[in-house]
Parts: structure tokens; sequence; C-alpha cells
């Protein structure tokens, strides 16, 4: 049977009870809680009791504290798969986002996701979703703008003859003359 592994020095149970009831994360003082029962002598079995975990966890918590110090117990994002875009593929989107679609070599007058997507399987044999794609422009600087429509017979200057004038909505009323009774 292997050893158990051995908590850093540096902390002792009292302490760390101390940050466990400060700690605004709830799992994290939980885990704090088993590590300083740990620390007080307590055998690793009933801290695993009160952790809430198995023992493979326990040690686990116990690498990354040591690793980590307290802010190592706190949960911690997924870091999901490795994107499938090189450094290579980014900057050749770039580029053909920058220069935009030629008509009729790709088909288009202005790019959709889509086209990129399409675009980059047949330039790099690299499917990636709509999603992906997006997120990747995102990343890189670029949004999804469409410019405004404009009527094609529209002058300068026109739209400022156009708009009206309007009076304004509220005005101080006339003063009243106090009434006279009449008899």
């Amino acid at each position: 049977m292997a050893s158990a592994v051995r908590l850093r020095g540096d902390f002792d149970a009292d302490r760390l009870r101390a940050l466990a009831r400060g700690a605004k994360d709830g799992p994290q003082a939980r885990r704090r809680l088993a590590l300083a029962a740990i620390y007080g002598g307590t055998p690793r079995s009933k801290a695993v009791r009160i952790g809430g975990a198995t023992l493979q966890i326990v040690r686990d918590w116990v690498l990354r504290f040591n690793a980590h110090g307290p802010n190592g117990l706190l949960d911690r994002k997924a870091p999901g798969p490795a994107s499938l875009m090189q450094d290579a593929h980014r900057t050749a989107l770039a580029r053909i986002v920058e220069e935009g679609p030629i008509a009729a070599v790709h088909g288009v007058v202005r790019w959709w996701i889509v086209d990129l997507c399409q675009w980059l399987f047949d330039a790099f044999r690299l499917s990636v979703s709509e999603t992906t794609m997006s997120r990747e422009l995102r990343k890189m600087g670029y949004r999804k703008l469409s410019a405004r429509p404009r009527h094609h017979a529209q002058q300068d200057g026109e739209i400022e003859v156009f708009k009206k004038i309007s009076p304004r909505g509220w005005r101080r009323s006339a003063a009243k003359k106090a009434s006279t009774p009449t008899a």
C-alpha cells in the first residue's frame, strides 16, 4: 500500500479552518475543512466523509493544495478540446476576410459564416461548425456587421430638407384671468 501524500508545512489546521470560514465557495470550504481535519491528525478515511468524496479525490485535493495553496481547491473550468484551427489557418482566414470575396471565384458577393466554413474546408480540408467559425472570427477582432441599406436615389442633404420641424410639445398655457362672479 502506498504511503499518503504529505501536506505542505506552511499551513496548519486552525489557519485552514479560518480560511474555510471565510470562503465564499461552498465546495472550496468543504475541501479546506477536510484538509484541516487531516492537519489535525484525523485519519483520511474520516476526512473523506467530511469532504464528501473518495480517498482518491482527497489525494487529488492534497496535490492541488500542495501545488497552489488554498486557492488551488477552487473548482476550475474544464479546458475543453483544443482548437482545430492553427495559426496558419487563422492567418489565411484573416487575409481572405480582409480581401473580401470575388464573385466570379467564390460565388458570393459578401462573406457569410457558412461561406467561410466552406472556404476553410476547400482550402485546408478542415471542417468546423458555424459556431466555431463565429467564435474564431470574434477572437480575431471581427464582428458581424452589415451596412445599413440606402436607397439608390438618396442624395446628400435631402434628408435635412425632408425633416419636419415640430412645435414644442409642452407650452405654458396663457395666464387665466380671475373669473368674476356673475349675479
